[in-house]
């Protein structure tokens, strides 16, 4: 063999090899999703975390069977989560994290940081809870789906909350920043039951007080398609012997409204913004009726009753593994914070793990904005689910 064709076949060889290792890496898991990140078009849309679950069902029999639809807050440089945890023994309770960079959570309480009073319904507790029975959330007593401000030094955090008889409440509870920061969760005042229906489910508060008055998101089913219903008061104890209107999600007929026809709730509390309340919020696209997906819509700041403009497709739906492993195709955000001018939005993955995306702020707006759904109209109401 001749010293040139020698020369030839090692220099094939090392090509073959460092083609061979760029092609690894381009198509490892990690590179494909930086590389699809990098070439995504501005779209309105959040991008997950690469580390994806953040919080898993822990050890502790408290949170052992699910973790789910964390609310959010940013106090002194960190993000707080107040999550969901549901118990082997089919009871949801609330449980603490919190991250410096909002997207490791170094700091996580082995204990429930606040347990609803007679947690059990008094027709369930005495039978076995199966996850597989009851896949809806997954439990059947306590305190479901926190959402959380800071208003005037106060940290509020409203939950859905089983009553007598079967009865689904918004109830609300509340603490001082400091006792918050420093873990007093021993301090929480409450709760108070802000809803009076049979059915009421994922009220928000919006994080600032509005004419001097709490505003509290209880539908984005309004009149018309074009608004929302909040009701304003001086005091949230007196909130629900007011008996104003909000109706059940699931006995609302469907509307064809951008991308879904059948609305159900708001997500995390509304976020402010120079163009408008950054509201986010779940439905269900006609072609996936199963499949809870997440939308996007600004209020006006003057009278956030009403809608400015909705993002004409979801900005997040169910297509990861892990939204799918618990119960399959959902996502449900129930914090949102920005930091560093970027959007970050916790949501529970398949009723079972906690998670988190993102996108820069500015750039989501000008989306929305621009690429906002055209006129809304209304289709025959059809059997909800």
């Amino acid at each position: 063999m001749s010293v040139t064709l020698f020369i030839y076949i090692v220099a094939a060889l090392f090509s073959f090899f460092v083609a061979g290792v760029l092609l690894g890496v381009l198509f490892s898991e990690i590179w494909r999703q930086q590389l699809a990140q990098y070439l995504r078009p501005k779209f309105l849309t959040l991008v997950r975390h690469l580390q994806n679950p953040i919080l898993e069902p822990g050890k502790h029999p408290w949170m052992a069977a699910a973790v789910l639809n964390p609310a959010a807050i940013i106090l002194n440089g960190r993000t707080h989560l107040v999550y969901r945890a549901i118990g082997i023994d089919g009871v949801s309770r609330l449980g603490y994290a919190s991250s410096l960079d909002g997207l490791v959570f170094d700091t996580r309480l082995p204990y429930p940081i606040y347990v609803a009073r007679n947690p059990h319904n008094m027709r369930m507790h005495l039978r076995r809870y199966s996850p597989v029975m009851y896949p809806s959330g997954g439990s059947w007593g306590g305190c479901e789906d926190p959402r959380m401000v800071a208003i005037d030094g106060r940290i509020y955090v409203t939950f859905n909350m089983f009553e007598e008889n079967w009865r689904l409440r918004v109830a609300v509870i509340e603490i001082g920043v400091e006792d918050f920061i420093a873990g007093r969760f021993d301090r929480w005042e409450g709760p108070i039951i802000l809803s009076h229906g049979e059915r009421d489910k994922n009220w928000v508060l919006f994080p600032e007080k509005i004419g001097g008055q709490f505003a509290i998101l209880h539908s984005i089913i309004g009149d018309d398609a074009h608004q929302v219903r909040i009701e304003y008061t001086y005091d949230l104890a007196t909130l629900k012997g007011e008996k104003f209107e909000s109706p059940d999600p699931q006995k609302v007929g469907d509307q064809n409204i951008a991308w879904h026809y059948r609305s159900r709730s708001a997500g995390p509390p509304p976020i402010r913004t120079n163009e408008g309340w950054l509201v986010l919020y779940h439905a269900m696209d006609p072609k996936e009726p199963n499949r809870y997906k997440l939308g996007a819509m600004l209020l006006d700041l003057t009278d956030p009753r009403k809608v400015i403009c909705r993002a004409a497709r979801p900005v997040l739906s169910p297509d990861e593994h892990y939204e799918n492993s618990g119960k399959p195709g959902i996502v449900y955000a129930c914090g949102a914070v920005v930091r560093d001018n970027k959007l970050f939005v916790y949501y529970g993955g398949g009723d079972k793990v906690v998670c988190v995306a993102s996108t820069p702020l500015k750039a989501f707006l000008d989306a929305l904005i621009k690429g906002a759904a055209p006129k809304l109209t209304t289709v025959k109401p059809a059997q909800t689910i």
